[in-house]
């Protein structure tokens, strides 16, 4: 997906909008979907909401739905397990495959691959009790992160300052994920780019500068309100934004992703060091998310994008044609 190329909505056949699913997420989830599924109908796209939540996920191929655009969001949706049902069943889904998904929804296991592959991510622990969490602190130093390895949408995080904070900062992680991550705290400037297209077609959009209150960047600053600022075009110093996009286009492609993705990086404000915190598979697409914001600024609309994502629905493996057919 380097660029634009002509879609034909009728083409596209049948398609399921997935949305809802069971996390944390789920409100986010439907307004994403809400939003993709107008964007798709109004370009005459034969396209229809499913929650499987609320339904079999076997109804697809029952009801013989010819591909699927994911906007499930955390666990039951971007972690490769409805991936993993869609291969089984044939139908090309949006965004990244079974092995991805599920990688790229577990941050410890993502900070392994890309510390193996010399990409730069903060120094970090995994815990499994608040003595650790203390003993991580100690280490890390302080402020530092403390959140779930598997959850999106900041759930779960907090910011620790005092070793005092550590038991509640624990107990609030471990009840999204068994898994906890203590992550060093980059001090500096938040950004986040995200990626269309797949392998060597891949390509980096432009990177948008995050600035929240008191760098805030929570749940509710993230979707329900107007105090966050995003600054595309990013006004970072001259050459920064072309090696941020290198760096998150070598993260894509290290975790093997697909379709699309957005990264999230902090950059240090002494050394100007960017550093991957997380990437995540299934970007949000409601009317505060990033990826339609920094398509927008290439001149892509939130409907070119959404028939753009739906026309590069893929499979891992596609399905041999049946013996005797």
């Amino acid at each position: 997906m380097s660029a634009m190329v002509p879609v034909d909505p009728q083409a596209m056949g049948k398609v399921a909008v997935l949305m809802g699913g069971h996390s944390a997420e789920r409100a986010v989830s439907l307004m994403s979907g809400q939003g993709v599924l107008a964007a798709l109908l109004a370009q005459g796209v034969d396209a229809q909401a499913f929650d499987p939540a609320q339904r079999d996920l076997g109804d697809l191929k029952r009801e013989g739905f010819d591909r699927a655009f994911i906007n499930l969001h955390g666990r039951f949706g971007e972690d490769g397990t409805v991936q993993g049902a869609l291969e089984l069943m044939g139908i090309p889904y949006t965004g990244s495959g079974v092995l991805a998904s599920s990688v790229a929804m577990d941050k410890i296991m993502t900070k392994r691959i890309w510390l193996a592959e010399g990409l730069s991510t903060p120094a970090w622990r995994q815990v499994d009790s608040v003595e650790q969490t203390v003993a991580a602190l100690a280490e890390l130093g302080a402020p530092m992160i403390v959140k779930p390895a598997r959850e999106g949408s900041s759930l779960g995080l907090t910011k620790v300052t005092d070793a005092a904070q550590c038991a509640q900062a624990y107990a609030l992680a471990a009840r999204h994920d068994p898994e906890v991550l203590c992550e060093q705290f980059v001090a500096g400037d938040e950004v986040t780019c995200p990626v269309l297209g797949t392998g060597a077609q891949a390509r980096a959009l432009p990177v948008i500068h995050i600035v929240a209150p008191d760098g805030n960047y929570d749940y509710e600053h993230k979707y329900f309100t107007d105090d966050t600022h995003y600054i595309v075009p990013c006004d970072l110093p001259a050459g920064e934004e072309a090696v941020i996009q290198a760096l998150v286009l070598k993260a894509f492609r290290t975790l093997g992703c697909r379709g699309w993705a957005r990264a999230d990086v902090m950059i240090d404000a002494r050394t100007r060091q960017p550093y991957l915190l997380e990437i995540n598979t299934s970007p949000g697409m409601t009317s505060h998310s990033l990826v339609p914001m920094s398509a927008r600024a290439t001149g892509m609309s939130y409907e070119q994008l959404c028939l753009q994502l739906l026309a590069s629905a893929s499979l891992d493996n596609p399905l041999p044609a049946h013996a005797g057919d």
